[in-house]
């Protein structure tokens, strides 16, 4: 059995056709119909890195030590995950895209690959071996806050996107991506981009994904697609974003904030002064954790870029699942999609993603196709992410010991003789976000959501059920108080292997 893994960036789990949103995910849409998906998989951590770290290795944030943006992963962790296993049991491994399992903006050169001052050392012959995957083309970071670097900075997608094309380079293709093509609103972090949509990333994914396969066809394979988008800023390129009228998309809720109804840290994570970082990223990190409230204008115009930017990265998903047809590799392949974590998205008046636990950061879609998944099957259990190195090990018959976090989904997919009561997230922050180290653990169970700040003992307790856009908390009403218990003791039941100390951060994303 082949395995083909893809992923997209900070797409929320309800931001699908099949959830009821506006939103134009068409091959998607049909890949959750000739599968199975789950309607409440939730990230192992609300941010990239950390979460990606899991879901190569199966092991939570606190074991594997990346527990934040800016730390980085033990090489070694990467060589006892996924990529490793398979790669040793026979199969072709590679991951193409985002990786981000080093840090990209770090205080002085780390000589990572995805380090952008490091990354100039790996030349146009470099791919990989890289955490256990034997080939790799990988870009540097992806997320257009800063433009594709210049060779020899940069990877695999920057020096295709700086090669002369005719009378074009890379400097002029740049020029066309700043440029904010009408109407502009004026959103945050919002524009419509110039830039061809045959340059963007999401179109490199898939056309280098679809010659990975093409090349590989003959040998088992296993594939990790890592799309960047929709992660902020939200800068689709036409006709991609013209695809979704703004009157048209769905508002938040409860789009305002409300902080005098919440904990503590979530007002703090939004005013606190970062530490422990240079002026630069002090600055950055305000700008990017802190944006203004949005007219509903704006927030309109915000949500249809970023709703285009999904289906830029449905249309590449509906391409590789064409390839895989038309290379006669369909039956033979178990295809995952999913992402490392959602976005608020206006949720509670927030934007981009933080140390709140909001149903549109934590849950994201998880969608199996394969010849034996069943067809059309919503899983509500609920599950996590850092279950993919057991379940794809269980249908290609890899064992991957290291993977001791990881359970397969396998029961789940194929049979009703299988449940999960609860799924479990963390955060370690440290004080470079707000000034505040937090230590955060939530769990997730059908009906309940419980995040506890075990520094301090403050929590939050929803009631999904009677209240699923996370209105009342309930963490100190009496009437719950058997519910925070119950949900106390899953949390608890973490495996007490929490590396110690915890590794020292080297940057800031």
């Amino acid at each position: 059995m082949n395995i083909l893994l893809i992923t997209s960036d900070q797409h929320r789990g309800d931001c699908y056709g099949f959830e009821g949103r506006a939103v134009k995910t068409p091959h998607l849409d049909q890949m959750a119909a000739e599968g199975t998906r789950f309607a409440a998989c939730i990230a192992p951590n609300l941010i990239c890195q950390p979460t990606r770290a899991s879901i190569l290795t199966g092991l939570l944030p606190l074991t594997h030590g990346a527990s934040d943006n800016g730390v980085e992963l033990d090489p070694e962790y990467g060589e006892t995950g996924f990529a490793g296993a398979f790669s040793r049991a026979g199969f072709d491994t590679a991951l193409i895209g985002k990786a981000h399992f080093a840090t990209s903006h770090t205080f002085q050169p780390t000589g990572t690959p995805e380090c952008r001052t490091s990354s100039a050392n790996y030349g146009p012959d470099w791919f990989g071996p890289y955490f256990g995957f034997q080939h790799v083309e990988l870009m540097v970071e992806g997320h257009n806050n800063w433009p594709p670097m210049q060779p020899p900075h940069g990877q695999h997608y920057e020096r295709w996107y700086h090669m002369r094309h005719g009378d074009q380079d890379g400097d002029a293709r740049t020029a066309l991506y700043w440029k904010r093509l009408p109407p502009d609103t004026a959103a945050i972090e919002t524009w419509n981009s110039a830039l061809p949509v045959a340059w963007h990333n999401s179109t490199w994914v898939g056309n280098r994904t679809i010659a990975y396969l093409k090349a590989h066809k003959e040998r088992p394979f296993c594939l990790w697609a890592s799309f960047a988008d929709p992660h902020h800023p939200f800068d689709c390129p036409e006709p991609w974003s013209r695809l979704h009228d703004a009157a048209d998309v769905e508002l938040p809720f409860n789009p305002v904030r409300d902080l005098e109804r919440r904990p503590w840290w979530h007002r703090e994570s939004l005013e606190g002064i970062p530490k422990n970082l240079p002026e630069a990223m002090i600055e950055h990190r305000k700008k990017i954790t802190r944006l203004p409230a949005q007219t509903e204008t704006q927030l309109r115009a915000m949500i249809a870029n970023y709703y285009g930017m999904i289906a830029l990265v449905d249309h590449n998903v509906g391409r590789i699942m064409i390839a895989l047809d038309e290379l006669g590799l369909a039956d033979d392949t178990l295809v995952i999609f999913t992402s490392d974590h959602g976005e608020w998205l206006g949720d509670h008046g927030l934007h981009l993603k933080g140390p709140m636990a909001y149903e549109g950061l934590l849950r994201v879609g998880f969608i199996v196709r394969g010849k034996d998944v069943p067809k059309a099957k919503v899983v509500a259990d609920p599950i996590s992410t850092i279950d993919i190195p057991a379940t794809i090990g269980d249908y290609a018959n890899v064992p991957i010991p290291g993977a001791k976090h990881s359970r397969s989904l396998r029961k789940l997919i194929e049979t009703d003789d299988d449940h999960r009561d609860f799924a479990y997230s963390e955060w370690s922050l440290r004080e470079s976000r707000f000034g505040v180290a937090l230590d955060l653990r939530t769990v997730r169970t059908k009906t309940a959501k419980l995040t506890l700040e075990r520094n301090s003992g403050a929590g939050e307790l929803y009631d999904l059920a009677s209240d699923p856009h996370e209105m009342e908390n309930r963490f100190d009403d009496p009437s719950y108080a058997g519910v925070r218990r119950e949900l106390e003791d899953m949390i608890a039941r973490r495996p007490h292997d929490e590396l110690s100390p915890e590794l020292p951060q080297v940057g800031m994303a």
